[in-house]
């Protein structure tokens, strides 16, 4: 049996252009926290490969603070590591993987064509991005020998119809003959999948860097032998990203209703917060003041709509009755819409304000 480590898509040094510069540093450096959490769980599973498999750097413009951190890592995992870099840090003359000196159990692999690496216990296969786009399959041509030795291969690919970086489908990953795929792109884990005898998966992104990634982050502990694989999610990632709704309708507390539904621990947690439900407009400024101490990070989305029988007064022969109207029509057609929800809160505070009854 063979134990390994595989993971995918940390993004080194992504910018986090949604961040301040001080936080977005922050967040940088603790991204190249995850590089000895990988190494420390080698360590602790005793795995004899780590695989890491693509679009390890977010681009070729590294800080130095990365590669000193990359290097160090990977010195610390007493096994081989073998890298195939994806469409974010291909391969090139120019990219880190090419100029910069690695440690001697690292192998990247160089070409776009499949290069075969027999180690003991297993045989691997593997391949580069040589370009930030490929849309040529990875597998193409590769049908392992069925000899009863293991399998294994690792690549930046696409899984699935329509798929334009390193695309493929379960067919040809199952006319492979590999015992284990071991793939990176994705974002999100896809569980251990099968394709005719061939296991594969998606570990996901280490970290979250978005409200399109959301949840847990991680790498994959696999342990494979010819037609056996299992694999188990192992989280390493503290901080995530989390989208929460509260429904404040009927709620004599909004703030207390929020209470309700927020996980124990927030404090790692970069939150968008959903208001949802109807009632009075919720007061935005003094829920945050409250709240954002709670969380590492935590945006505000007020989508309330107005009382039902907020409506009623349509039929009025008033100058809010004929508001009211006209604004009925809009939020009928779009009821979600929280520019018409906002309209008709503003339009009543200035009409009630100053018109006669």
């Amino acid at each position: 049996m063979v134990k390994i480590i595989h993971g995918a898509d940390f993004h080194l040094d992504s910018p986090f252009s949604g961040l301040t510069p001080e936080r977005a540093a922050q967040r940088r450096k603790k991204q190249r926290e995850l590089l000895e959490r990988v190494a420390a769980l080698a360590r602790e599973k005793e795995a004899d490969l780590v695989l890491l498999a693509g679009d390890l750097l977010d681009s070729e413009h590294v800080y130095r603070e990365t590669v000193q951190a990359l290097r160090a890592a990977l010195a610390g995992i007493p096994c081989p590591v073998f890298i195939a870099p994806g469409n974010h840090d291909f391969y090139s003359p120019r990219s880190p993987w090419a100029v910069l000196d690695w440690p001697e159990q690292v192998h990247i692999f160089t070409d776009s064509v499949l290069e075969r690496v027999d180690l003991p216990g297993c045989t691997l296969w593997g391949r580069a991005f040589t370009d930030a786009h490929q849309d040529t399959c990875p597998l193409a041509g590769l049908s392992v020998p069925d000899d009863g030795a293991l399998h294994i291969a690792c690549l930046h690919g696409s899984v699935g119809e329509g798929a334009d970086y390193g695309p493929l489908s379960p067919m040809e990953i199952a006319a492979s003959g590999l015992d284990y795929l071991a793939l990176g792109h994705v974002h999100q884990a896809s569980g251990l999948q099968k394709a005719g005898e061939t296991f594969w998966a998606y570990p996901g992104c280490a970290e979250g860097r978005g409200f399109d990634e959301l949840g847990e982050k991680g790498v994959l502990y696999v342990t494979a032998e010819p037609g056996r694989v299992e694999a188990q999610f192992v989280p390493l990632a503290k901080r995530r990203y989390e989208i929460i709704t509260a429904d404040l309708t009927g709620a004599e507390h909004a703030l207390s209703a929020i209470r309700a539904v927020l996980p124990r621990e927030t404090e790692n947690l970069i939150c968008r917060l959903i208001l949802t439900g109807e009632g009075e407009p919720p007061d935005l400024t003094a829920l945050e003041r409250a709240l954002a101490p709670e969380f590492y990070g935590l945006a505000l989305v007020d989508r309330t709509r107005l009382p039902q029988d907020l409506w009623v007064r349509r039929e009025e022969d008033t100058l809010t009755g004929l508001f009211l109207r006209t604004m009925w029509d809009k939020c009928q057609t779009e009821p979600d819409n929280p520019v018409y929800q906002l309209a008709v809160r503003y339009g009543l505070a200035a009409l009630e304000g100053g018109e006669e009854a």
